[in-house]
């Protein structure tokens, strides 16, 4: 389902799509979802479909990034990565005990 608000394709789908991109391996980054890799491949293939582009292609090795899964991969990266540091602070600044107390 899209996220109406943002406009933006499934969330576990870009979630799946940036565990693959990041682990290298749909093996790995379907485990560390607590999915299988079936579904993971059916999430991004999704989300590819959603966007009319592919962001995986065959490889040598397995898969590889295309350029659009190169340019996606980045952003998601540093979205996470800004998230983790929110998610770190309220933690450290102790305002998660207000949503324990709910």
């Amino acid at each position: 389902m899209d996220n109406p608000f943002y406009g933006l394709p499934c969330l576990s789908g870009l979630e799946a799509f940036e565990a693959f991109a990041r682990r290298r391996s749909l093996k790995l980054g379907a485990s560390e979802l607590g999915i299988s890799p079936d579904v993971a491949a059916q999430q991004i293939k999704s989300v590819e479909k959603k966007l009319g582009v592919s962001f995986l292609a065959p490889s040598e090795t397995g898969l590889t990034l295309t350029e659009p899964g190169e340019d996606l991969y980045r952003v998601l990266a540093d979205t996470y990565s800004r998230v983790a540091e929110v998610v770190a602070k309220i933690r450290r600044e102790g305002l998660v005990q207000a949503c324990d107390e709910l």
